[in-house]
């Protein structure tokens, strides 16, 4: 019986880490297509190539006791798709990659909060509460993190703090999704679907958007597009977010939130900061001040310290 169990939270855990590194990719990714596309063009792509992706790999249909159940499904697109995807690529084209990992990190601790408030879970204890306050203070560093002086960016960092939110409504919807013992790429594929059906009123308001440093902003230009979509590292940074960092990812997160618990896995993205400052160091050639690189062991440090106790 014990090993009949292990083998499952083994394959959890693997799930977790492949999934944490990759998205600790993605924030760097992301900063190189903001070069071309607007933070709502990289979005729509990502999650028409996630759909389509997962609907090769499995073509048949989710069917559901319950029709009532899609609104989970739905729930699960909006915040976890297209209002937590959407806030954190805006964040990061007005700050650094770092900064964004850093702050969306603190998605643990709303993860808590939201489940103890409409789970009944209990999650928010003495040492959470410090980690808390801890976590907040690493993140007021980590937003005045700059090379010339103090500099606050409150549009990129609220937008940040904003995801990182979203990201907990996201895990509950997830865990009652969870709960429906269903198909995993097929639950994963719905929840895409209502995601990029959703986005179809942004599409055509993208469209009529004349300013193109809005965040909203699809450039219609054929001749743009024709450069943009024939470039080799774009497609190749557009099939790392869409196939990789979502397709892939977003099924094998669900599996380990249900083997593990979704608060319990949660708490494993602390981590992703510490993988986007080292890729975004080589690649981006973003540095970190003191000042930074305090906030980020801070913010860590206060995550770890919020997860102390817990079984």
């Amino acid at each position: 019986m014990k090993n009949g169990s292990a083998c499952p939270k083994t394959l959890g855990i693997i799930f977790a880490v492949i999934t944490i590194f990759i998205w600790g990719v993605t924030f760097v990714s992301t900063k190189c297509l903001l070069e071309k596309f607007s933070p709502f063009e990289i979005l729509f792509v990502r999650f028409i190539l996630a759909y389509l992706g997962l609907y090769c790999i499995k073509p048949v249909p989710l069917k559901l006791e319950d029709k009532k159940d899609n609104l989970w499904f739905l729930l699960a697109g909006l915040s976890g798709i297209i209002v937590y995807q959407f806030t954190e690529n805006a964040a990061i084209s007005f700050t650094t990659a770092s900064n964004v990992s850093i702050i969306v990190s603190i998605c643990p601790l709303f993860t808590a909060i939201i489940a103890q408030v409409f789970m009944h879970e209990k999650h928010v204890t003495l040492f959470f509460a410090l980690g808390f306050v801890i976590a907040i203070g690493g993140i007021v560093l980590v937003s005045l993190n700059g090379s010339s002086g103090l500099h606050f960016n409150p549009k990129g960092d609220l937008l940040a703090l904003t995801a990182a939110l979203c990201w907990g409504f996201y895990s509950l919807f997830v865990s009652k999704i969870n709960g429906m013992k269903l198909d995993k790429i097929l639950c994963t594929r719905r929840t895409f679907f209502f995601a990029v059906v959703s986005m179809i009123p942004f599409v055509v308001f993208g469209m009529l958007e004349k300013n193109p440093s809005s965040v909203f902003y699809i450039n219609t230009d054929p001749s743009v597009n024709a450069e943009r979509f024939s470039s080799v590292l774009n497609w190749a940074n557009l099939c790392f977010l869409g196939l990789g960092a979502s397709a892939f990812c977003f099924v094998v997160w669900n599996i380990a939130c249900n083997t593990l618990g979704t608060v319990k896995v949660t708490v494993g993205l602390y981590m992703i900061p510490v993988v986007t400052i080292i890729f975004a160091f080589f690649i981006l050639g973003e540095q970190l001040t003191v000042l930074g690189s305090v906030g980020c062991i801070l913010t860590i440090a206060g995550l770890a310290i919020s997860n102390r106790g817990k079984k």
